[in-house]
């Protein structure tokens, strides 16, 4: 018992591709703001006993799918007496499922996700075919009557092309009493095969109000204090209805990031070439790789809202003002291509192991170009 222990413990101890560090799991969080409509879906689908053997939780990312696919796997392999259709997918706090699902230790649930490469020290970039292979023994086994298997796979957009194949094989032959939950930010990037065995629950981006009670939960937990009144607004315009996103922002200090790329834009068609030396060398090692991505993620967000701006006329005061200034009638084009040269730079630099430094430098250069065109 003591050796298990400690393996147990090692394997909690190593990262996970789907924890935002410094805050609970999704699986450790009880509570879901903004989708009722979709838990009311399954739970009534699950009582009636009309319940699908795959569902595909379809939305942006960090809106809270994995929090839902874990909130019914502890529904779902809980006692017919915990549950009370009254409460939506709530099970008691105490309950064992709620336990041994925190634990990862239900032998009832199969998580598939990118796992950590102990050897590597990193994540693999897509889930590999021998994590769904493993599926078989779990699959394999006689689940006693009236009991339930669950299996989430987080994210099924992240499965290569092998490893989809496995999953649609056991797909279309589903054991008795198991549920497929898969987890997808971009279900376009799926099979289509595996799509239509799917029964889709649309989760859309969070409301203010719902975004910030999320929000306020996960950084109380984390015993974090809560943004100042002040930035909330900017952060919950950042972070598009993500949860994940704002806590990141929150964390990172990712608004003053976002307020210095602003700077830059609203000084165009000249790039402030004294600040983006700063950035660059703040943000090129790869000891500040978490805000190297995050830089890029924010400038790309900005250029993405001031594109959708000039083409629908619709956006914050802000992006519009900008928009008018930086994109004016004949430029629109230049700016989307912009865009996708930005994200094939970055791809490439990654991939090559490129000077990170240069590539922040470069991407500015060709923002100014592109501003000086108008």
């Amino acid at each position: 018992m003591a050796r298990r222990a400690a393996a147990l413990s090692e394997i909690e101890a190593l990262p996970e591709i789907d924890r935002l560090e410094g805050f609970p799991h999704p699986r450790d969080t009880a509570a879901l703001f903004g989708h009722g409509a979709a838990e009311q879906e399954f739970a009534a689908a699950f009582t009636g006993g009309r319940v699908h053997h795959a569902w595909m939780l379809s939305g942006p990312a960090g809106i809270g799918k994995a929090t839902l696919a874990y909130r019914v796997a502890r529904f779902a392999l809980a006692t017919p007496q915990e549950r009370n259709p009254a409460n939506g997918l709530a099970i008691p706090e105490k309950s064992i499922a709620t336990a041994q699902v925190r634990a990862l230790s239900h032998p009832g649930l199969a998580v598939v996700r990118r796992a950590y490469d102990t050897k590597t020290k990193r994540f693999p970039a897509t889930i590999p075919v021998d994590s769904v292979r493993e599926l078989k023994t779990f699959l394999g086994r006689t689940a006693d009557e009236g009991t339930w298997r669950i299996v989430i796979v987080d994210s099924a957009d992240e499965l290569n092309l092998n490893a989809a194949n496995a999953l649609l094989k056991a797909l279309e032959e589903p054991p008795r009493r198991t549920i497929f939950l898969l987890v997808v930010a971009q279900p376009q990037r799926l099979l289509r095969t595996i799509r239509s065995r799917c029964r889709t629950l649309e989760m859309v981006p969070l409301g203010a109000s719902d975004l910030r009670r999320a929000a306020t939960g996960a950084l109380t937990a984390a015993e974090t204090a809560p943004p100042a009144e002040t930035d909330w607004r900017a952060l919950e315009a950042l972070a598009g209805g993500s949860v994940r996103r704002l806590l990141e922002l929150s964390a990172t200090d990712g608004l003053s990031l976002y307020r210095r790329i602003e700077a830059l834009f609203q000084a165009l068609p000249r790039i402030d070439w004294q600040t983006a030396h700063t950035l660059g060398e703040e943000l090129g090692s790869t000891a500040a790789d978490a805000r190297f991505t995050l830089f890029f993620d924010l400038l790309l967000g900005l250029i993405a809202r001031l594109v959708r701006a000039a083409a629908s006329g619709e956006g914050s005061a802000d992006d519009m003002a900008m928009a008018r200034k930086l994109i004016p009638a004949g430029r629109l084009a230049s700016w989307a291509e912009l865009w996708e040269t930005i994200v094939r730079d970055k791809a490439e630099t990654l991939a090559l192991n490129l000077d990170r430094r240069m590539l922040i430098l470069d991407t500015l250069a060709r923002v100014e170009r592109t501003a000086e065109a108008a």
